[in-house]
């Protein structure tokens, strides 16, 4: 009975790569390993022949051969004779060696030593998050420690790679078909032994310092954005890649605008005999100037006038700006002259009967709103 093509099994192109080939078998064995299907006499059988497939085509001189001869050739018996399923003698870690990597970050013993992130959280005003400041901030971090320069070792003495992982960081163990990997026991994932510490640092290559530095604010940032200054958080152990500082931002509440996204609102507090006869007021804005808004009128209580442009800067727009809405808020006289109310009463009675009529409706409805 003749054999199937090596190419059609791990269904490739004669001109695949060793890391094609890999990938290939690597997903089949996955498929139709024993393991993964007990007493599967067909999978058990597809998963024979892409093993010896994988066995001629991952060795150059085998490939050769069979790329010339095919299956005729006596040397391709591939070692599958006896045993479990008749694969005794094959190195599985050969080909599953990396499937620690599928289930990791795939970190090398320098990044296991990574600093950890920090965070910083700076209150800025609501005229800074519109113009954009730079601020300095002072900060107690770990850091790399002088004397040894982050090593660990002192002296200038060498760390010593770990010879439990060989400097990896983590040791791999087989469990039935899987490969586990773990932190090295040893060298707790460094990948090197100190085996004479600084006397500064205490071996760990780094010590708490006071740091300072500018924080560039952007204009138009909001409540709760982040700013991420990169390798600027904790140093790592022994020379390990630092963390990276994350600066959270929070707008303090301002005593006149309210901001709603990049838009900013404002209540304006105006007579009721400016807000009947209208006028030109000056409304301040938040780049510190004041512009002039027309009230014409008869203008009534909670009426909203839009300014546009005139609101908070847009974020990375280029000096694109929101618009500002203003609201009249109509204010009463808290306290008025014999004069003032005489003139006020006279007032009132010359008021047409139209303007009491139209109050007057206001009040029945509410009374029947009640009633």
């Amino acid at each position: 009975m003749s054999k199937p093509d090596c190419y059609q099994v791990l269904g490739i192109s004669k001109t695949a790569s060793l890391d094609d080939i890999k990938k290939a078998y690597r997903k089949l064995a996955m498929q139709y390993h024993p393991d993964r299907n007990p007493g599967n006499k067909e999978a058990e059988k597809k998963f024979k022949e892409a093993t010896e497939a994988y066995e001629i085509l991952k060795d150059p001189d085998k490939k050769a051969q069979y790329d010339k001869y095919g299956h005729q050739d006596n040397n391709f018996s591939g070692g599958f004779s006896g045993g479990r399923g008749g694969f005794e003698g094959f190195d599985f870690n050969d080909i599953f060696s990396n499937f620690g990597d599928m289930f990791s970050d795939g970190s090398s013993a320098k990044q296991s030593n990574r600093g950890s992130d920090v965070r910083y959280n700076l209150t800025i005003s609501l005229e800074e998050a519109f113009l954009g400041v730079e601020q300095k901030i002072t900060f107690a971090i770990a850091s790399s420690c002088d004397a040894c320069g982050g090593s660990g070792s002192a002296e200038n003495s060498k760390p010593q790679t770990c010879g439990t992982c060989n400097g990896a960081g983590k040791i791999r163990a087989q469990q039935g078909f899987f490969i586990v990997e773990k932190t090295c026991h040893t060298c707790k994932g460094a990948g090197t032994i100190i085996k004479n510490p600084c006397k500064k640092c205490h071996g760990s290559g780094r010590v708490n310092k006071e740091k300072t530095l500018a924080v560039k604010i952007p204009a138009g940032v909001e409540d709760g954005n982040r700013i991420r200054l990169n390798n600027e958080g904790e140093a790592g152990t022994r020379g390990g890649k630092p963390g990276d500082l994350y600066v959270y931002i929070s707008v303090r509440k301002h005593k006149h605008f309210v901001r709603k996204d990049n838009d900013l609102y404002l209540e304006l507090p105006l007579l009721f005999t400016t807000a009947t006869l209208g006028g030109n007021v000056e409304v301040p804005t938040i780049d510190g100037t004041k512009t002039t808004l027309n009230i014409p009128e008869y203008t009534q209580n909670n009426t909203q006038f839009r300014l546009k442009a005139k609101g908070m800067s847009v974020l990375n727009s280029g000096g694109r700006r929101g618009d500002m809405f203003v609201q009249i808020n109509l204010v009463a006289p808290t306290k008025l002259t014999a004069e003032e109310k005489s003139a006020l009463q006279q007032f009132d009675s010359l008021l047409s009967k139209n303007n009491h009529q139209k109050a007057e409706s206001i009040f029945k409805k509410m009374g029947d709103f009640f009633n």
